[in-house]
């Protein structure tokens, strides 16, 4: 009895309740993260025929049942090779947003910086952006434009006609004009300035997106999904302006709504007090309001 006893103190000594803690929240971030990609792709089906088998298995051990057993123990492991070779984009799209996840480490200790030539050149691309947004809007012409952020869109530009011209609504309304060759695709804009044009996009594998949006959405829509870029996209049938980022579609903008949003999410404030602004920058550092923001001028 006393050794028993001294064995559950000994046991109960050993816990490490910081090492136990953190080990308990990273498999629940990992079971968190595992629900919405089965919630956010097809993957849900296929996750719901395993609790089924794995039901299945429980009820076969219990009653001993051991061919049922060795069957569904093969079935599962070649269930588990098939669907990786099944579910192969969406678990690429899966690494590559957990790969641009990473940036949190520079959010946290460091604040986003930008040239002031480059910032020039954004600041006007994005009034142009906005202007050509509006005019197309109001005539229902259809337009979608990437604003090339982190991710590098290369392959993108190489689907569509390579040439360099400055943002302008006047450009901008010419190539998505519906009696040029280049109004189909996609305008692709790195570093405030047309890059290429007639670009086709990934489109968009999610179920829930309402009938009165097409394929020029869809194609925005997967932009977003598969990389950072930012996609201002404008409805051909209703004229309504949208925005993607991240895999979401905002719709039913104004042009202030879309200026304010371009703002936030190209340009980085010049000063650390802001959401972006490192956490060591805002402990540490000299703070205060800039009299230079962009949005408030």
């Amino acid at each position: 009895m006393n050794n028993e006893l001294f064995n559950v103190i000994s046991n109960f000594r050993s816990f490490d309740w910081t090492r136990d803690l953190l080990d308990v929240i990273i498999i629940t971030i990992a079971f968190y993260e595992l629900i919405l990609f089965a919630r956010k792709s097809r993957a849900g089906q296929l996750v719901k025929g395993l609790m089924l088998l794995l039901a299945f298995y429980a009820l076969a051990y219990y009653f001993r049942l051991r061919t049922v057993r060795w069957v569904l123990s093969n079935v599962m492991q070649i269930g588990f090779i098939a669907a990786v070779v099944l579910f192969q984009p969406e678990l690429r799209r899966t690494l590559e947003r957990l790969g641009q996840s990473t940036s949190w480490a520079s959010k946290i200790f460091f604040t986003r910086k930008m040239e002031p030539t480059l910032r020039s050149q954004w600041q006007s691309a994005i009034v142009a952006i906005c202007d050509a947004a509006e005019q197309l809007s109001d005539t229902r012409t259809g337009a979608l434009m990437v604003l090339e952020r982190k991710n590098n869109l290369e392959e993108i530009i190489h689907t569509g006609t390579q040439f360099h011209a400055n943002v302008i609504p006047e450009v901008l309304g010419t190539i998505f004009y519906e009696g040029t060759p280049l109004h189909d695709g996609a305008v692709v804009i790195r570093d405030g300035q047309i890059v290429a044009a007639g670009c086709v996009l990934p489109l968009s594998n999610n179920l829930e997106m309402g009938k009165d949006m097409g394929t020029r959405h869809r194609a925005g829509l997967g932009m977003s999904e598969n990389s950072d870029a930012i996609v201002v996209v404008v409805s051909e049938e209703t004229g309504i302006i949208s925005l993607a980022k991240n895999g979401v579609l905002i719709r039913r903008l104004d042009r202030q709504n879309l200026f304010s949003l371009l703002q936030e999410e190209i340009i980085p404030p010049e000063t650390g007090q802001d959401k972006d602004a490192g956490i060591l920058k805002q402990l540490f550092g000299k703070g205060g309001n800039s009299a230079d923001d962009p949005q408030k001028k």
